[in-house]
Formats: structure tokens, C-alpha cells, sequence
């Protein structure tokens, strides 16, 4: 009896596609990944990340991957609320709306020189409008005590008058120290820099305590004797250049410096004013 020949096994010329599949499937998570750290949102490419790791174990790429790259969810839980990729929209910031605009202080400046007429009669003060915002400039001697920063009780109510004004504005202010140009040492103040910046934060700190004005509105610098308002060669020029202005700013108003009214003569040697212990 002939002995039966064994069929020939038949060849699988398809076994390729298994590894063209498995070449195609890391050739897209590379571009997803590519795709991912292109993204702005760290926390969008971390997800995706992750997606792509779990979609390879599972099996899932495309239904994963078509969930991820949707977008992010809106305030109705639907996708593509946030595309931060070129051309994407982003959503709508819920962070806190700005603070409203500086208003126009003509006004404020009619109402504080009605308020204050009798200490601006007094020459306890004054004040003027300028291109920068509404300056109310305290001289020292009707608010401090010569060389010191504690403010004087008796000027409380014509400060308080201000931080009215103050209040009913949306305005930031700034607190500016001056002095003559008179060196100062004793005890305390080492240079006219160091008095001038402590009135600044003396009077910030007697506006925010005692008179309700918000702190995080004003801001406090000291100028020294570097911006005079009238000649440091006479006493009352001096008396003029020691102290505080209150700026309430315009819309521009924080930008300039303010600029000394005339610049004074350099002085001669025998002209340097001695030292004293206060300003």
C-alpha cells in the first residue's frame, strides 16, 4: 500500500501585519505625546500622558484618546470648553474683575478745599491738581514735631477729612516724604532719607488704623530734600519743603515722578547749612 503523503503546511505571508500594526500603534502614541508637550497646560499633557500609557495596556487608543483630546469640560460637564493649542479658545477667566478705572478728581478737589479752607487759610496745608493726581502736601510743622515721625493728635481731624475723600475714591494713593535740605543725625534719624520714608509710613499707618483707609491702596516713598517745592536758602522755603504730600492718583498718575518746582542753586562752600537736630 502507497504511503499517503502529508499536506503541505500552508505559509502565513500576512504575519507582517502584526508587527506593521504594532510600529503604527507606537508611531501615533509618539505623535500623541509629540502633541501633548506642545500643549501650554502642563496639566493637559500630564493627562494625556497617562492616557496613552493605559490605552496601550488596554487596548483602548482611539476611544481614550478621542475622550482627552476633546478639550476640557465647561460649566455644562461637555468637552472642548478650553483648547490652549495654536488656534484653540481659550475659557473665559474667572479670576476676580479688575478694579475700576481712577475717576476724574476736579470734583474731590472742590469738595476737600471746601473741607479744609480753614487749615488751608492757616497755611497748615495745601492743595493743588496736577498732571499726575490731586496733592495734598502737609507741612511739617502743623503735623509733626521737628526731626520726629509721630504725627500730632491735634491734626486728626483735618487728616481724617482727607481719608473721607479718600474713601469715596476708587483712586490708589501714595504717600511722599520730603525734607529741607538741612542735614539731619540725632538719635533716631541717621539722614533726611530715613525721616522723610518714617513720616510716609507713619501716615499710612494712622489712614489704615484709625481712619478706615484700605492699606493695599497706598504706597509710601521719601524723597529726602531731592524734589523741593520752593529755595532751601531761606527758613520759610524750608519750612515749605519739609512734608508729606498725599497723591491721589489719576490714570496716569502713577508713572511720573513728581519734579522739584525750580531747581535751587548749587551751593558755595561758605553756604552749606550746618547740621541740626531737627526738620
Amino acid at each position: 500500500m502507497a504511503r499517503r503523503r502529508k499536506p503541505e503546511e500552508h505559509i502565513n505571508h500576512e504575519r507582517w501585519l502584526v508587527s506593521y500594526a504594532d510600529f503604527i500603534t507606537l508611531l501615533f502614541a509618539f505623535f500623541v505625546v509629540m502633541f501633548a508637550t506642545a500643549e501650554t497646560d502642563r496639566s493637559k499633557a500630564s493627562r494625556v500622558s497617562e492616557s496613552v500609557r493605559k490605552a496601550l495596556e488596554e487596548g483602548q487608543v482611539a476611544s481614550v484618546m478621542s475622550a482627552i483630546l476633546g478639550g476640557a469640560e465647561d460649566d455644562k460637564g461637555k468637552g472642548n470648553a478650553m483648547m490652549l493649542g495654536p488656534g484653540g479658545a481659550r475659557r473665559a477667566s474667572k479670576e476676580a474683575p479688575p478694579p475700576p478705572p481712577p475717576v476724574n478728581l476736579a470734583s474731590s478737589l472742590e469738595s476737600l478745599q471746601s473741607a479744609l479752607k480753614l487749615e488751608v487759610a492757616k497755611g497748615q496745608l495745601k492743595i493743588t491738581l496736577e498732571s499726575r493726581g490731586l496733592i495734598i502736601s502737609l507741612r511739617e510743622a502743623s503735623f509733626f514735631a521737628s526731626g520726629d515721625d509721630n504725627i500730632y493728635p491735634g491734626a486728626y481731624s483735618s487728616i481724617d477729612k482727607i481719608a473721607q475723600a479718600i474713601r469715596e475714591l476708587p483712586n490708589p494713593v501714595r504717600l511722599e516724604g520730603h525734607t529741607d535740605a538741612v542735614p539731619i543725625h540725632n538719635s533716631r534719624f541717621r539722614s533726611n532719607w530715613e525721616l522723610s520714608a518714617a513720616r510716609s509710613i507713619a501716615m499710612l499707618e494712622l489712614l489704615a488704623s484709625r481712619f478706615g483707609v484700605e492699606s493695599g491702596r497706598m504706597a509710601v516713598v521719601g524723597y529726602a530734600e531731592t524734589v523741593p517745592v520752593e529755595s532751601n536758602d531761606s527758613e520759610e522755603g524750608r519750612a515749605h519743603n519739609r512734608r508729606v504730600d498725599v497723591v491721589i492718583l489719576n490714570e496716569t498718575g502713577d508713572r511720573p515722578e513728581p519734579k522739584p518746582a525750580a531747581a535751587p542753586p548749587e551751593a558755595l562752600p561758605s553756604q552749606v547749612l550746618p547740621k541740626s537736630e531737627g526738620r
